[in-house]
């Protein structure tokens, strides 16, 4: 049977890269009995980074889920990646979770993704729990951390349980609750806890701290602040009551401590999970428009799919969280973004390293299923069609690109096994962008940062042996004209037999309104030129235009009047007059004042308060022009700018390095300016060496 709803915990760990969430994730399955060591990120060892390139990276890439029992509940523990780059995973996580357990780094303190993730749960309205980790390390200081938490998250955090000793000397910990100390071995066991009075040493830090836990704690109802105020005693279970109220929806955010490494005080965190966190019930129910699902297990079935993992054996694998209802194997659930049925085969759990095979999942619970056929994250599998979609969660544009270069031997088919391969990635991390460019006919490939982009091209070869090299791809150039000029194109053609004869005069001139447009017009008068062959002008007109006269680009922005001409009663032909229409506008297009456009783009630029001067002087070095600033909150500053697209290639990497990390971007397409001359030159011969290469 299934676990009853108010007896399940979903948790996510998140925080920044660093902080040690893989290691605190393979601790309480090493507490709970589910592994029998613990594993080593440095060694490769841990369940959650099992994937080549996680190994050889050292750093999670995708989530990764594990479920075991604690105090007869059942906890789902999901790990998620703390690099930017792979935040779509650590977003699915937190959307299925009613609790997030922040692990923070006591040598670094709070980071910039632990900022940013706590802003996104806030919105969630997720309960929230911090875990400061690494207290062992050189310079690690719980204190210090205590309070860069406060000025990031507010006075609202606040410590449970404070260390005992510090960096290498760190033994125990003292819970600020029940004022008790508990001392740990030197190695990790699951029975290496004592409990031990309070250190003297420590006795006057613990009381501090257990007052300023007392004071936040009465805030949470006016009948418990009164009482506390005119010094009346509040019993131990009037506290833990009190706090559960107070982190269930976030007026309250419990700080505990411990090292991951060591199975330091795990056991703490542990109970503190099945304790303080809600389950789906005390959480309550999730609104999803005008339904509101409630964890009832006999009520129909709505299960939401958050996460697709692209496997290239077991074809999809799709993790998902049951809302409503029960899922059970051979039984069929209607996909709602489809409205065709799927067929529930054998359903999946994760325990450590193992895979179970669970009867069914019942409301509240998360667990697997392999082989659905159209079903992928963001998908609802229900009882019946009912047109229900999960609030979306903004997720970061890609802003680095690459073309695609090299595919396989060239072939259609490596071409068409690559695409394949990418959209199954696609499917796995929606922060991947894949697209062809319509101008330059390049296979584009976007990220949010070069990383990100590397382990996708690691991933095709690792699961789908697609081979793939990257090069910036080529800017959009477009041509136009400042000037107006007449032009007259003759195509005659005598080989014996019937001839071949085109006749045309054009007028161009620049179409000020549509700058990106393209008009024809025919002025012909008297039947000099049939009414049957103007279509086959333009359609010469248009092809000249492809390739334009200063660089070989795209001719955007001119009206063409074709208002003379002549033909031949024999030998005019269609084919005839379109040769003569890409002849006259070759010609008229040389003469006038022909320019080079590139793209500018519109870049909003999110970067820290303090890094505001470095970044403008930079955007100015890129030929960019501030259009303003305004204050984004959390100490952050949002830019907004036009720059030329060409400039914005490699930004990615730049902007981190200018903002230690810290800053993000994204663009969109604003409209084509000319070139400056000097830089347009350069451009030129640039296109012209490509295109003599070519025809080489």
């Amino acid at each position: 049977m299934h676990k009853a709803a108010d007896r399940i915990r979903n948790v996510a760990l998140v925080g920044h890269r660093g902080a040690g969430k893989t290691s605190l994730h393979e601790a309480p399955l090493f507490q709970a009995g589910v592994l029998n060591r613990l594993g080593s990120v440095t060694d490769g060892t841990t369940v959650s980074d099992a994937d080549p390139d996680e190994k050889a990276r050292q750093m999670s890439i995708s989530l990764a889920l594990s479920s075991f029992e604690w105090q007869e509940r059942k906890v789902n523990l999901l790990d998620t990646p703390g690099d930017a780059s792979f935040i779509a995973d650590a977003l699915g996580a937190l959307r299925v979770c009613e609790s997030a357990v922040f692990v923070i780094n006591a040598v670094m303190g709070v980071e910039v993704h632990a900022n940013r993730l706590w802003q996104r749960a806030a919105e969630l309205d997720l309960a929230r729990l911090v875990f400061v980790n690494m207290l062992d390390r050189e310079r690690a200081d719980f204190f210090r951390t205590l309070d860069s938490l406060k000025s990031a998250f507010g006075q609202h955090v606040v410590a449970t349980e404070i260390p005992i000793g510090s960096e290498h000397e760190v033994s125990g910990v003292i819970d600020l609750v029940d004022m008790k100390a508990y001392e740990y071995s030197e190695q990790p066991a699951r029975d290496g806890c004592r409990e031990i009075p309070i250190p003297d040493a420590e006795a006057q830090r613990a009381q501090e701290y257990r007052e300023k836990l007392m004071d936040e704690v009465s805030e949470t109802s006016d009948a418990l602040m009164e009482r506390y105020l005119e010094g009346e005693a509040i019993s131990h279970e009037e506290i833990v009551a009190a706090l559960k109220e107070g982190t269930n929806h976030g007026s309250l955010f419990p700080v505990t401590c411990g090292v991951a490494t060591r199975n330091l005080a795990t056991n703490r965190l542990l109970d503190a999970i099945v304790e303080d966190l809600p389950s789906p019930v005390k959480h309550g129910g999730l609104e999803v428009g005008e339904v509101t699902l409630h964890p009832d297990e006999d009520a129909e079935l709505f299960a939401y799919v958050f996460k697709t993992r692209a496997d290239p054996f077991a074809g999809r694998i799709n993790l998902f969280r049951v809302y409503q209802g029960t899922m059970s194997p051979d039984t069929q659930a209607l996909n709602t973004r489809t409205h065709n049925k799927e067929r529930i085969g054998q359903l999946v759990g994760f325990s450590g390293a193992e895979t179970t095979h669970p009867d069914e999942f019942g409301p509240g619970d998360i667990g697997a299923v392999a082989k659905l056929k159209e079903t992928r994250a963001g998908d609802w599998l229900a009882a019946r069609d009912e047109p229900i979609r999960m609030p979306s969660i903004a997720l970061p544009a890609p802003v680095m690109a690459f073309a695609i270069a090299g595919v396989g031997g060239g072939s259609a088919g490596d071409e068409d096994k690559v695409f394949t391969a990418l959209r199954r990635l696609q499917e796995e991390d929606p922060t991947i962008d894949l697209h062809r460019d319509p101008q330059t006919g390049e296979q584009i490939v976007a990220g949010l940062s070069q990383v990100h982009v590397e382990v996708i091209v690691e991933r095709l070869r690792a699961r789908f042996g697609a081979e793939v090299s990257l090069k910036p791809p080529r800017v959009p150039y477009q041509e136009t004209i400042r000037g107006s000029a007449r032009a007259h194109g003759r195509h005659k053609k005598q080989s014996g037999g019937r001839g071949q004869f085109g006749d045309c005069h054009i007028a161009i001139e620049p179409l000020a309104a549509e700058p990106e447009g393209f008009e024809f017009v025919n002025e012909i008068k008297g039947g000099v030129i049939p009414s049957g062959f103007i279509p086959a002008v333009e359609k010469g007109v248009q092809e000249a235009m492809q390739q334009g006269v200063v660089a070989g680009f795209p001719v955007k922005g001119v009206r063409v009047r074709v208002y003379d001409g002549s033909y031949h009663t024999v030998d005019s032909s269609e084919m005839a007059f379109k040769v003569a229409g890409s002849q006259a506008m070759r010609q008229a297009l040389q003469e006038a004042s022909p320019v080079l456009l590139e793209p500018m783009m519109l870049a909003t630029i999110n970067v820290p308060e303090d890094a505001v001067g470095d970044v403008i002087g930079d955007l100015n070095s890129r030929r960019g022009r501030p259009l303003g600033m305004e204050p984004a909150g959390a100490g952050m500053t949002e830019i907004k700018a036009e720059v030329p697209m060409a400039e914005m290639l490699s930004y990615a990497p730049d902007l981190r390095a200018l903002t230690g990390g810290q800053g993000e971007f994204a663009m969109e397409f604003q409209r084509y300016e000319e070139v400056p001359a000097h830089l347009a030159s350069k451009v030129v011969s640039e296109a012209r060496a490509e295109q003599e290469a070519v025809q080489a």
